[in-house]
């Protein structure tokens, strides 16, 4: 159709064109053999230009989807990452208070442990210090009594033995 419009264009130029004397142009059959060349090849070559270009255009709309997908895809990923952050940073927060809180509980237990370490610590004191004491009290007595019963020279009574035990143990 665009030849056509074309053609009906051009043809009023070669009518007025067209000489009216003897001069001898050939404009009118170079023309027609221009426009059946221009034709041919129009006829020959529009397919496969035309094949072309819309490859051409299909070629770059597919290219263009590809990127799109590929940048949903990648978008898709960046919120998954993002998503996945955020949930490891709750899991942090989370995972820190439970720390904290286990801390605390193993503090109290190693503070109880240790009190109830020292209180066991100063009962066996007072224990072995009053068995040392009663021991060091027996081997007095028994020393002052060996001595009054090794030197017979000395009689003492029951009162004043008592009362000797008592000084010495004073």
């Amino acid at each position: 159709m665009n030849i056509k419009f074309i053609l009906l264009l051009i043809a009023p130029i070669f009518a007025f064109g067209a000489s009216s004397g003897s001069g001898e142009y050939d404009i009118v059959p170079r023309v027609i053999n221009f426009v059946i060349f221009f034709s041919i090849l129009y006829y020959l070559i529009a397919k496969p230009i035309k094949a072309a270009y819309n490859a051409r255009i299909n070629s770059i709309a597919n290219k263009l989807n590809a990127i799109q997908e590929k940048l949903k895809a990648s978008n898709a990923k960046r919120e998954e990452a993002a998503k996945r952050v955020e949930n490891a940073k709750v899991m942090a927060s989370e995972l820190s208070e439970a720390i904290k809180k286990e801390i605390e509980i193993m503090l109290a237990k190693i503070e109880k442990d240790t009190q109830n370490e020292i209180h066991i610590l100063e009962k066996s004191y007072e224990e072995q210090k009053e068995f040392e004491e009663r021991k060091l009290v027996r081997a007095v007595v028994s020393e002052v009594l060996d001595e009054l019963f090794a030197s017979e020279a000395i009689k003492i009574d029951q009162n004043e033995l008592v009362n000797l035990i008592i000084k010495k143990v004073s």
